[in-house]
């Protein structure tokens, strides 16, 4: 069988480091908002090509409690609406909803699966208020042309990047066009802790001092509330285990890429949709292909011992949790949501794993 994603695999080869640095984090006797995370914040931060990054508890997190700081910063308030796309991950919209903001759902282009300019554009209200840009699978969103339309209508930027760790437009990295970003470092993403793990990068020194506070039960110093903060803080440990692998995400990013190259040149198959390699602008969190027999592939796939999964199979407006926004009319969602099927890919697939994968894709007989 070859598996969706090893995650035993990828951490393995980095076991010895890893267990250094949760022993210095032991020996140190100090496990919360120390040495070791200041020094995952510095180096994440330079990473990102920003000046300040926050540590939370997960991804969720990072986007909720930037929402939140905005609205006590004066920048938001109840109702305002957010810019969102209507095929991300649900965590995307809970944090707008979660803040009492209004999430405006967009339909994505339908081969980049993010985000366009125009379509952000044309939802703006006199309500709108924030864009949160999701660099979906891995790609990077078109920023330069969301960043003119959000300047031009004087909108907020929130990217999310829990999928695009690393990613790069131009000599950019994502985190660093927008006002701020959210990143997760759950285990399975391109920089994965071997926990929940999170964190916010801006710019603005007010903003990250707010969610920091915030994110520590409303207090800047001890015992000192000034605000009805949270408990939301990345632990000591997981912060040394990103530091270890933060060194590696690169080499890690550029060994997705070359299996994403193998699948794009190698699979031929007139039942799935035309592929698309994109190196310089996509870290393949994600390979995620397309066909209307997706139910048909998922079991031929299986039955030639590739594992997929589905990202996603239920578009937010089509969820239980979300049935005041069923009636929105979001056709590319919908055929993303009956058709997107998910490739293995991960830095430590051997060659005879992505052969295997191909040639199980190049047998499929809709």
């Amino acid at each position: 069988m070859v598996p969706f994603l090893n995650l035993k695999l990828i951490n393995a080869r980095y076991r010895s480091d890893l267990l250094d640095a949760c022993a210095a984090v032991i020996d140190s006797g100090s496990y919360i908002r120390g040495e070791h995370l200041k020094r995952f914040e510095l180096e994440f931060a330079e990473y990102c090509g920003s000046k300040n990054c926050v540590g939370v508890g997960n991804g969720l997190d990072a986007l909720s409690l930037t929402l939140r700081a905005w609205k006590e910063m004066g920048k938001l308030k109840d109702g305002d609406e957010v810019l969102v796309p209507s095929n991300t991950y649900i965590a995307s919209v809970l944090a707008i909803s979660e803040n009492r903001l209004t999430p405006i759902l967009v339909d994505p282009d339908i081969l980049s699966y993010n985000m366009s300019a125009d379509k952000i554009k044309s939802s703006i209200t006199d309500r709108t208020r924030a864009i949160l840009v999701v660099h979906l699978y891995g790609k990077v969103a078109p920023m330069q042309e969301i960043m003119a339309v959000a300047n031009e209508h004087g909108l907020l930027v929130l990217e999310d990047c829990a999928q695009a760790q690393g990613a790069m437009s131009g000599r950019r990295r994502v985190g660093s066009f927008g006002d701020a970003a959210g990143f997760s470092f759950y285990p399975g993403k391109n920089l994965g802790a071997l926990g929940d793990a999170g964190a916010v990068v801006t710019d603005d020194d007010a903003l990250a001092a707010k969610v920091r506070e915030l994110a520590n039960y409303g207090s800047e110093k001890k015992y000192v509330n000034d605000s009805k903060g949270v408990n939301s803080r990345l632990d000591e440990l997981q912060a040394a285990i990103l530091s270890v692998k933060l060194r590696y995400l690169d080499d890690e990013n550029a060994l997705r890429c070359a299996v994403a190259r193998e699948y794009s040149r190698r699979i031929c198959n007139d039942w799935i949709d035309p592929l698309h390699f994109d190196n310089s602008e996509h870290v393949y969190h994600l390979f995620v292909i397309r066909t209307r027999f997706r139910d048909n592939l998922i079991s031929h796939l299986k039955k030639n011992g590739v594992e997929t999964i589905i990202h996603y199979p239920i578009a937010p407006h089509k969820q239980g949790a979300y049935k005041e926004l069923a009636s929105r009319v979001l056709p590319i969602a919908e055929v993303l949501q009956d058709e997107v099927l998910s490739l293995p890919i991960s830095p430590v697939m051997s060659e005879l794993e992505v052969s295997a994968v191909i040639k199980a894709c190049n047998s499929f007989c809709g």
